[in-house]
């Protein structure tokens, strides 16, 4: 069984308060296709998405970042088609909320994955250099087979974007494809 999981596509980390860019708006169409895609297939998919609260002095993001991705503003939305897809689709898309760069750290992800027999898990989203790579490596650590989709990833630093898409490859053993297809960087 295989699982997606599109990291923090969201208003803000694409042309927001933290945003990637050019290089995370030019992602969205191929998102969107991989989100709907699972979604019908009826593999477990999932909206991990960064959540902080306001003047949260004691997150340690708190002084690396600016405020981002704030409770109930419009910078935690879904950016572009991915939220059009999600609403379409909402009975067969999961949304988490986390707290940390990986998708698993305080979160029951790793739960959810097992109770379905996912042994594959998917990865798009943004940015490539900090939260995909976070939860990449936890996945790792925790018995996953990854798959990572270099064309629906980005970053705001390309060379860690470049980076970390090799240490994908080369460390963790991923599989990076770009349109389906299998790639070597």
């Amino acid at each position: 069984m295989k699982a997606l999981i599109v990291i923090d596509y969201t208003v803000d980390f694409v042309v927001g308060k933290l945003p990637c860019g050019q290089p995370g708006i030019d992602i969205e169409e191929r998102i969107a296709e991989l989100a709907r895609e699972f979604a019908e297939q009826g593999a477990f998919t999932v909206m991990a998405v960064d959540l902080h609260e306001e003047n949260d002095r004691f997150h340690p993001e708190h002084k690396l970042f600016p405020p981002h991705n704030i409770r109930g503003t419009e910078g935690r939305k879904l950016y572009g088609r991915l939220e059009q897809v999600y609403e379409a689709q909402r009975g067969r898309m999961d949304w988490m909320d986390k707290t940390r760069y990986s998708a698993f750290c305080g979160t029951d992800l790793e739960l959810k994955l097992h109770a379905r027999g996912v042994q594959e898990v998917h990865l798009a989203g943004v940015c490539t250099d900090i939260c995909v790579l976070h939860t990449a490596v936890d996945a790792y650590n925790k018995g996953f087979d990854l798959v990572v989709h270099e064309d629906a990833v980005a970053s705001f630093n390309p060379q860690g974007h470049d980076w970390a898409l090799r240490h994908f490859q080369n460390t963790l053993g991923a599989k990076i494809v770009r349109g389906g297809e299998t790639v070597t960087l």
